[in-house]
């Protein structure tokens, strides 16, 4: 089993992403569809043991309908 990365923003840009997904009503393969990754690149970045690249966060963030930038705030709005 993966390790989660130690990096406060992959723990960050993780949950953001599964909280974004789900208040979207996006399933992970809903949203690898419209972001051209792979269901299970998706999934890894959800748990936290994939580090994306700025491109897939462009992607994610895109078919999420949001500014990359939101992909690495907190709930309280902060950034990591």
């Amino acid at each position: 089993m993966a390790i989660a990365h130690d990096s406060i923003l992959v723990q960050i840009f993780s949950q953001r992403l599964k909280s974004l997904r789900e208040a979207s009503g996006l399933s992970q393969e809903d949203l690898a569809s419209r972001s051209g990754l792979d269901r299970t690149y998706i999934s890894g970045c959800e748990r936290g043991i994939r580090n994306p690249t700025l491109v897939s966060v462009e992607r994610l963030a895109g078919a999420l309908q949001v500014k990359p930038a939101a992909m690495l705030e907190g709930e309280g709005g902060e950034v990591g």
